[in-house]
């Protein structure tokens, strides 16, 4: 019986696996592309009771599943550990003037622990502080305590794509922006850097696959790919920041990069997991702070959590167009381009069907 139970546990895994490579925007199929690492873990489990408890009749065939799993898994996750090159090369130091830091608090609407917030804030001094899912409340609290920075844009909402920036820097044409949907915003600018050299600022929440949200990941992935493909185009240096509601390794997100060629700052870095902060056993990286190849990075951290169920995210970027060369950026090839194209027009014309 327990052999039959391995294979059975074996063969799920598998499923799980195969279906997170399937070319769909279906919710439950995104879904498989998150808990990489749990199925790694579920799957190292299952082959030691395999090894332990399994006769010589179905063992081989047990084991001989999860190491396809193992090997599928861990081809996707491994960038986004320290046995990996970095994308991103570090900043060196004395160039102060030129970083630029970020922190990205998704603060939970009903979460109302303000105070753990703001006392991070005052404590790492960043130069921008994005808040995500924060309603009129969230932002009068934010407005208490840094409403005298030099730069605000404020987005309350009370369907949980609400956003607020802070800046310390300015940030010029700043403009709200709905790319696809009417409730879902973001907001776009230049932020002015100590050196007086302009970065694009790209500041996004888009809505989830999930079903109480959206049967479909269409319109996340049409908002991360238009942006990209406008930074492809234009080619100016930019920065991407907010949750992304997808995590590093996903087809998406992998796509949003070579389309746009951003780089990761976490690769060989390691994963920087800023949901859930609450289930230490469901954990994976939906903050994300993206760069073209003109940035360094000076760091990037995980901060303590504060009642929501995301981490706050620290991130310091280095304006260091001279040391471009010593990035790779990924690209696309022509098929991807087109497969971004067609997502793009299929969620838009979805949304004005909607």
């Amino acid at each position: 019986m327990i052999d039959y139970t391995l294979l059975t546990l074996a063969i799920a895994l598998l499923a799980v696996t195969v279906l997170g490579k399937v070319r769909l925007h279906d919710w439950w199929i995104r879904a498989c592309e998150f808990p990489r690492v749990q199925i790694v873990s579920l799957a190292v489990l299952v082959a030691f009771a395999a090894l332990w408890l399994g006769n010589d009749g179905l063992q081989k065939w047990v084991l001989a599943i999860l190491v396809v799993v193992l090997a599928l898994q861990l081809y996707r996750i491994l960038p986004w550990t320290r046995l990996w090159p970095l994308q991103v090369q570090s900043a060196e130091p004395g160039q102060e003037d030129r970083c630029v830091t970020l922190m990205i608090a998704n603060v939970l609407t009903p979460n109302r622990n303000s105070e753990g917030l703001i006392r991070q804030v005052q404590e790492h001094r960043p130069d921008v502080l994005l808040t995500l899912e924060s309603d009129q409340w969230w932002g009068d609290q934010l407005d208490a305590a840094f409403g005298d920075w030099p730069t605000i844009i404020r987005v309350p909402l009370e369907n949980l794509y609400g956003m607020h920036l802070y800046s310390r820097l300015p940030l010029e044409e700043a403009e709200v922006s709905y790319l696809i949907q009417d409730d879902i915003p973001s907001i776009h600018g230049w932020l002015r850097l100590p050196s007086r050299d302009r970065v694009k600022l790209h500041a996004v929440h888009p809505r989830p696959p999930a079903p109480s949200e959206s049967e479909e990941s269409l319109w996340r992935d049409a908002e991360l790919l238009l942006i990209g493909q406008q930074i492809h185009k234009d080619g100016y240096p930019a920065i991407v920041a907010g949750d992304l509601n997808d995590v590093a390794w996903s087809r998406t997100t992998r796509l949003f990069c070579r389309v746009s060629g951003m780089l990761d700052p976490r690769r060989g870095r390691g994963m920087f997991n800023s949901f859930h902060a609450e289930r230490w056993y469901l954990r994976w990286p939906l903050d994300h702070v993206f760069t073209t190849e003109h940035f360094t990075l000076g760091r990037i951290e995980r901060l303590a959590p504060f009642g929501s169920d995301h981490f706050p995210i620290l991130t310091t970027l280095c304006f260091r167009p001279s040391r471009a060369d010593e990035h790779e950026a990924p690209e696309a090839d022509r098929d991807e381009h087109q497969e971004a194209r067609e997502n793009i027009r299929e969620g838009k014309i979805r949304e004005q069907d909607d």
